[in-house]
């Protein structure tokens, strides 16, 4: 599959992959029927940085998180069911869909 096929924009890419992380580390009861899963709650950034799964991203790759025009986009090309947050609800498509940047900017917690 080719990577980024809608043309997200960076700060688009960033929030979408960012939330795919988060959605993978939740508990099966979060997930829907058609594969959507909802995420009721955002990570909060702590000085630098913030958690997300098992990993540690710096703030400014999550600036999207409080952007509802990120949301508005990712909404309109149905990879979030609703550009109002939370909760966010990641469909199926935006789960699969292959940023290119998962392995770039998130490392592991040493904390």
């Amino acid at each position: 599959m080719k990577a980024n096929p809608l043309k997200l924009n960076k700060l688009q890419l960033k929030t979408l992959v960012l939330t795919q992380i988060m959605a993978r580390s939740q508990p099966e009861k979060a997930w829907g029927d058609d594969g959507s899963i909802t995420l009721t709650s955002l990570p909060h950034a702590h000085g630098d940085h913030m958690h997300v799964g098992e990993f540690v991203v710096a703030s400014a790759d999550a600036t999207g998180f409080s952007n509802r025009a990120v949301w508005t986009a990712l909404a309109r090309k149905g990879l979030v069911q609703s550009r109002d947050i939370p909760p966010i609800v990641l469909t199926r498509e935006g789960l699969d869909y292959e940023t290119g940047l998962d392995h770039h900017f998130v490392h592991k917690s040493d904390h």
